[in-house]
């Protein structure tokens, strides 16, 4: 078969899957993994080259929603005729489920059942790992800096947390997205600021950005080890690579108590 992705998520779910092989295009963002970068390129994820897409004649293109604006990808791709699956996946187990629905659309069912029976298997792995934890630390995340973002309680995010042994401090609000300020941030007093801005790679983000800003020694941190510079790509993105990030997250948090 011949798949097009239009995220990098979806492209990432397909290399869980060990299908990679079938993609003959991807969006500028996918960048995981190595093997793909010699694909043609579709365009930034809310501006896709849909004349592009159908050229390639996919029988299968891997849409999504999980940016605000791709609904406009779905349309065109409606409009034109042309095959695909739409993923949206707001947690974990939506995860787990995204690989069964791509295997099997792709005609590979039993692969889609293994490879998410694996997702899970190493998912309640850490868990069972981390519920003896006495120490839970409170995790501040922070996904963009100004205005800030954080992410809340229906977020995959809120989910890693727990299962590393942790607190996301902004779990109480009933939204996957919170605008938020600094003010309200001081006053949750985390353990922990993680720092995974989206689309920015971790080597341009900077602990003194925090530092700096007004009221930032009331926290009381004791060492800048607990500031962490996360890498967005394992934080950020829903696909399975968020394991990847959770059992880095363990090691990085655990290490303190």
């Amino acid at each position: 078969m011949r798949v097009i992705s239009l995220c990098p998520s979806n492209t990432e779910v397909m290399e869980y899957l060990g299908l990679t092989h079938l993609l003959v295009g991807v969006d500028d963002f996918s960048d995981w993994p190595a093997s793909i970068k010699n694909l043609p390129k579709l365009g930034p994820d809310l501006s896709i080259n849909m004349d592009l897409v159908e050229q390639l004649q996919p029988d299968m293109v891997l849409a999504s929603l999980s940016v605000p604006g791709m609904e406009k990808n779905i349309e065109a791709l409606k409009k034109r005729g042309i095959p695909h699956l739409v993923l949206n996946p707001q947690s974990l187990t939506d995860i787990e489920n995204d690989l069964i629905t791509t295997a099997g659309v792709l005609g590979e069912q039993e692969r889609g059942v293994e490879t998410a029976r694996q997702f899970r298997s190493r998912l309640e792995k850490v868990k069972q790992q981390s519920v003896n934890q006495s120490y839970r630390p409170r995790l501040y995340w922070e996904w963009w800096p100004k205005p800030i973002f954080t992410p809340g309680k229906i977020n995959w995010l809120t989910e890693i947390s727990e299962a590393a042994g942790a607190i996301n401090i902004f779990q109480d609000i009933e939204l996957a997205s919170v605008q938020t300020e600094w003010e309200d941030v001081i006053s949750r007093k985390p353990d922990f600021i993680c720092l995974a801005w989206v689309g920015v790679r971790k080597d341009k983000i900077q602990k003194s950005l925090v530092k700096k800003r007004t009221g930032f020694e009331e926290i009381g941190f004791k060492s800048d080890d607990q500031i962490l510079i996360l890498e967005e790509e394992l934080y950020c993105r829903p696909s399975p690579r968020l394991l990847d990030g959770l059992e880095r997250l363990v090691d990085l948090i655990h290490r303190f108590k």
